[in-house]
């Protein structure tokens, strides 16, 4: 009972007697599983103090498995989003990459935007919205919304590819202007450059940044872009 009263999620706290075959449910696992929800244990505040990381964790269980953030829960991220800053890029890059190639990208970085933590950890992703595009080659919408609707395409992808599809439109916001209609004068490659920033940034490999940067470069120099 003491253990799990200091797991993360009332998800992850439900255990086995392996004698009896009876699930133990010390924090409202089960019910929280029926609601399809994801809560924290006890005072969701005391438990991302613990481990900031979890406030990563909560946006990408709810994403992989399509559940909500329950509300005390999520206000808790919305007020303590900052301090994932302190966390380690390689930690924050591992929850990334998994929010990105487990099936439900889209919907997680809808959360992360949500409970603020895009902005924390991926800025130059944060600044895509509301940066308008030509309507004639992108009727959906800002460099946000097309960059969503890309991740919800995505099936099954490499982490360079997940990547890629995240950043290919990153120089987008830097290089807007409009003249004879909206343009983004050299946004792939300055995009490319910003996507080595936040490959490094974010502790990748060097042939995973290089592969990244490739595509970023590639699919900005599509002529319809």
């Amino acid at each position: 009972r003491q253990d799990v009263l200091r797991r993360d999620f009332t998800v992850n706290a439900l255990l086995l007697d392996p004698a009896s075959g009876e699930v133990l449910d010390f924090a409202g696992g089960r019910a929280d599983l029926a609601l399809r929800q994801i809560r924290a244990v006890g005072d969701p505040a005391r438990r991302f103090a613990e481990d900031h990381l979890r406030m990563l964790r909560a946006v990408r269980f709810a994403a992989r498995l399509g559940f909500t953030i329950e509300e005390k829960t999520f206000e808790a991220i919305r007020e303590l989003h900052s301090r994932i800053r302190a966390i380690s890029a390689e930690r924050v890059r591992d929850e990334l990459v998994r929010i990105l190639t487990e099936g439900a990208a889209r919907r997680g970085f809808e959360l992360l935007d949500a409970t603020g933590l895009l902005g924390d950890i991926l800025p130059e992703v944060a600044a895509m919205k509301g940066v308008e595009q030509p309507p004639e080659f992108h009727p959906e919408g800002d460099v946000w919304t097309h960059t969503l609707m890309m991740l919800e395409r995505m099936r099954n992808p490499s982490v360079t590819l997940a990547m890629g599809v995240l950043l290919h439109d990153v120089g987008k916001p830097r290089t807007f202007r409009v003249a004879d209609r909206i343009r983004f004068d050299q946004h792939a490659e300055v995009g490319a450059d910003m996507a080595v920033e936040i490959m490094q940034r974010l502790r990748f490999s060097n042939s995973e940044t290089r592969r990244v940067e490739a595509l970023v470069k590639r699919v900005g120099n599509h002529p319809a872009v």
